[in-house]
């Protein structure tokens, strides 16, 4: 079995329980997905979270095929990366609902008013 097949079948691997999967996405994977995954991660949405870059260039993690199938949902920063990812997960045929938090690239990891901004975006999506 190649690499991206053994990881796509971990993918739906048991031991994740029901927990949703939720992968967070910005330009680099470095700042603002890591500190929306350590939110979305704890109380009161408890998500199993992944980060990951969009920028091939200079992402720590470049998002790819099997982020993509992993996820029950993804979360951007940007209005561009939703679009940008839209369109991705349709040439896929992946229907993964993708939210945009509009948050820009302006906060430190883990700075406590991008923690406290992703918090009440994320309650506040679809609102």
């Amino acid at each position: 079995m190649n690499d991206t097949r053994a990881r796509i079948t971990n993918c739906r691997n048991t031991y994740q329980k029901d927990f949703k999967r939720v992968l967070c996405v910005c330009s680099a994977g470095l700042l603002r997905s890591p500190t929306a995954a350590l939110v979305l991660s704890q109380e009161p949405f408890n998500f199993n979270t992944r980060c990951a870059g969009l920028n091939d260039e200079y992402a720590l993690i470049v998002i790819d095929n099997v982020l993509l199938t992993w996820a029950d949902e993804i979360v951007c920063m940007t209005l561009s990366q939703k679009m940008g990812l839209e369109q991705k997960l349709s040439q896929l045929l992946i229907d993964t609902p993708v939210i945009c938090l509009n948050i820009d690239d302006d906060y430190p990891y883990r700075d406590p008013i991008l923690m406290r901004l992703i918090k009440d975006r994320y309650l506040k999506r679809g609102k």
